[in-house]
């Protein structure tokens, strides 16, 4: 196992996640604990120390199994980490409650990395909103020793993290932030890395493989990594890019069997970054991956024309990641920090952005189908 150094401590550079743990008869809620706890063991066993759960992972589920499974180890042989639910907005004069309650769910006296989780732009007033005292609430539990390092998980675009880290940047020991070959353009994550290095923030990885997403591709683009590693497996290629970035610390994987961990395992017992052209092959590989996405610039010629006044570039990047992904909670989300008259429904379908696009994209069509999609 390779580890990286955070501080005084030496962290796996592979983390588990446990969001995505092994279910019975596809219940979400319904961990298959037995399976979960030999995970946890052939993860410890093999080296990884640091494991990330949620109060809102399965169903609320997920820190009960994460922390019996972990209890009969030595409290000092492993770095738990958990989080403070702000995703839910109703969550946000209760975080005294919700930590004592996590601390006895996951059968601790203390949690060595704790997070704002999901800053965004849904929660991100509610956040900085001194009346919560979340904040200062954490900070204090910090002081007193229940929090050894604190932190933030971002799904927010650029301004938002911007805006969390203008307010408690200096406090902010480490960041969470969705990265990935495909997301490096996509979501922004390379400017998002900038901001962070700009802070000395060091970065955590969610979703390294999208979803899955990344872990198998079309044949032909196979081909062309293969033709550049042939002993190096398609998810691998996701993991050395991430090996390619020196910001990263750790790399959490949310893996749902055993064959998943023992193959990410078997990956990070080895670093093999990657070089100049094997970077721009895969990064060639991810615009390709993108080329069903409207290609707005963000020019904003539209939105001086539209009779709404809708933020018709935000919205397409909302719509573009809802396509693409199939789904997902991302853009409802975001939706949610946005007035209603301000929605993709708003739209009267006059067309007089579309005639000032210098992309010529069917604007209506877009706002239209997204509409349907959410109702969906």
């Amino acid at each position: 196992m390779i580890y990286k150094d955070f501080q005084d401590l030496k962290l796996s550079a592979l983390g588990m996640g446990a969001m995505r743990l092994p279910v019975i008869d596809g219940d979400d809620a319904r961990i298959n604990e037995a399976a979960a706890e030999e995970m946890v063991d052939y993860a410890i066993e093999h080296g990884i120390n640091y494991f990330d759960t949620a109060w809102g992972y399965h169903n609320g589920n997920s820190e009960t199994v994460i922390g019996k499974a972990l209890s009969k180890y030595p409290r000092e042989s492993f770095y738990l980490a958990t989080k403070f639910p702000g995703y839910d907005l109703s969550n946000m004069p209760k975080v005294k409650e919700i930590f004592a309650k996590q601390l006895e769910k996951c059968r601790v006296d203390y949690f060595d990395f704790y997070l704002f989780h999901n800053v965004c732009e849904m929660n991100i007033d509610a956040y900085l909103d001194e009346k919560y005292e979340i904040y200062d609430y954490l900070m204090e539990e910090k002081k007193k020793g229940r929090i050894k390092h604190l932190g933030f998980s971002a799904h927010g675009n650029y301004d938002v993290m911007k805006r969390f880290l203008e307010a408690y940047g200096k406090d902010m020991e480490f960041c969470q932030i969705q990265l990935n070959y495909l997301d490096w353009s996509f979501q922004d994550a390379k400017a998002k890395i900038e901001l962070l290095n700009s802070y000395h923030i060091p970065v955590w990885v969610m979703e390294p493989l999208r979803g899955g997403r990344l872990a198998k591709l079309p044949e032909e683009d196979g081909k062309k990594l293969k033709a550049l590693r042939p002993d190096e497996e398609i998810p691998a290629w996701a993991f050395r890019f991430l090996q390619t970035l020196p910001e990263v610390i750790v790399v959490l994987s949310g893996m749902s069997d055993m064959e998943q961990l023992k193959e990410n395992i078997q990956t990070y017992e080895t670093e093999k970054p990657l070089n100049k052209e094997e970077t721009e092959e895969l990064l060639s590989i991810a615009a390709g991956m993108l080329n069903g996405i409207l290609p707005c610039t963000a020019c904003r010629y539209c939105v001086s024309h539209c009779p709404k006044g809708l933020d018709i570039p935000n919205l397409i990047d909302l719509y573009n990641e809802h396509s693409f992904t199939g789904g997902g909670f991302l853009a409802p989300m975001a939706l949610m920090a946005v007035p209603k008259e301000k929605h993709p429904s708003a739209c009267v379908g006059c067309r007089s952005c579309e005639k000032v696009c210098p992309q010529q994209i069917k604007i209506s069509e877009a706002m239209s189908d997204f509409t349907a999609s959410m109702q969906a």
